[in-house]
């Protein structure tokens, strides 16, 4: 594997040291406790557990923007983070929707 071809497979990973299946995992069990959480009208869970993971990527991100050492953190940091950023997303979506249906 040449260096270039691994700057970029490194640059793909999430920023954390879990791979990308637990952070599925860990973003989807985030998600639904967002989903308790943010009480509303409800979305269901699969729509949680999808937010749940995006709301992970955004937690990350916004953790490294605060440079917060995301990499060093294990499972429960990543859970922490994926439910930061779930709730941010959930509460977003839920806002959205509410004025959609207005």
């Amino acid at each position: 594997m040449d260096i270039l071809a691994t700057q970029q497979l490194l640059a793909a990973a999430p920023p954390t040291n879990v791979g990308w299946i637990a952070y599925i995992i860990i973003g989807g069990i985030a998600g639904w406790v967002a989903g308790k959480i943010i009480k509303g009208e409800g979305q269901g869970v699969i729509v949680d557990i999808i937010v749940g993971v995006i709301g992970g990527f955004i937690g990350g991100y916004l953790l490294v923007w605060a440079n917060v050492n995301v990499a060093g953190g294990g499972w429960w940091f990543t859970f922490f983070t994926a439910l930061l950023g779930a709730v941010i997303l959930l509460f977003i979506v839920r806002l959205v929707r509410k004025a959609i249906s207005k």
